[in-house]
């Protein structure tokens, strides 16, 4: 074999390997994207998919095993735990939504602003992330709690500023070198002005890595939001939330009844490992990183 067939041949392995991969991570992104859009559908058409009302209590339907009118069965107060589910869904995706999202605009306004000016507003914003990186987000929440109330308002905004320095010092590091490219020189030599560079061209161009670290973000949001409903933080009864009902399940396990703990967090379980290979496919797809 000659060597320009041996290089040939080699190519061709490469490209199938890069195509294997691009079809395997294909597969994973409409996988774990079709997990959470049906969480999604869930929350939004949760009127129209839940067959009672959420916080209708039955007295004699308590404890009730899976049938044909209650499919997953009752909690301790013949609630029926699929609506509780089904409605569990709003405030279970809309608070880590609200979390990353304004972790991802905040983190990402911080770290363009340290990047373009540089200097001392570089080391002041580095400073800013790096103290909020030495709270952990329970700590927060519970001082926050001790002043403000328990509720899941207060838990969404503990959790936004606890999540910042994880999104804004990735976005940092990426838009100092997207700072230091020549596109760059060459805008500010034809007298664009700075804020016209980074509305226009640099953020567009970090907005693929934010959207990956969002995704990424949000399934850990989501666990720790369940975690601040669990011990009493997040949500309170009779919201339904699936780390309230969690909580609120523990009770019928000592009566050998467990089922609305485990469906609720097997729930949980579920869409957070689904964010996590949403956000692996969304970085090899977007970035080309090779996870």
């Amino acid at each position: 074999m000659s060597a320009y067939q041996i290089a040939a041949s080699a190519r061709a392995a490469v490209r199938g390997a890069r195509l294997g991969r691009l079809a395997r991570g294909n597969r994973v992104l409409v996988v774990a994207g079709g997990v959470v859009a049906l969480a999604v559908v869930a929350a939004v058409f949760a009127p129209l998919l839940a067959p009672y009302d959420p916080d209708a209590v039955d007295p004699t339907a308590v404890f009730q095993s899976a049938s044909a009118a209650h499919w997953l069965g009752t909690d301790d107060t013949g609630r029926d735990i699929l609506s509780r589910i089904l409605y569990g869904a709003r405030p279970s995706l809309l608070a880590p939504a609200v979390v990353t999202v304004a972790a991802g605009a905040v983190g990402t306004a911080l770290a363009v602003a340290a990047a373009w000016f540089g200097g001392w507003t570089d080391r002041a914003v580095s400073a800013f992330l790096d103290v909020l990186f030495g709270f952990p987000g329970l700590v927060l929440a519970v001082v926050a709690a001790a002043v403000f109330g328990a509720g899941l308002r207060v838990a969404v905004l503990t959790l936004s500023v606890a999540y910042l320095p994880y999104i804004g010092r990735v976005v940092r590091t990426a838009a100092l070198r997207e700072r230091s490219l020549p596109y760059v020189a060459a805008l500010r030599m034809l007298g664009m002005p700075g804020w016209r560079i980074c509305l226009r061209h640099l953020t567009p161009n970090l907005l693929p890595l934010v959207l990956v670290q969002v995704a990424t973000s949000f399934g850990y949001a989501l666990l720790d939001v369940a975690a601040f409903s669990f011990i009493g933080l997040g949500a309170q009864p009779p919201t339904a939330e699936w780390g309230l009902m969690v909580a609120n399940g523990s009770s019928g396990i000592l009566a050998g009844r467990a089922e609305q703990s485990l469906y609720a967090g097997a729930v949980v379980v579920v869409l957070v490992i689904a964010c996590n290979l949403l956000g692996g496919a969304l970085s090899r797809r977007l970035l080309g990183e090779d996870r």
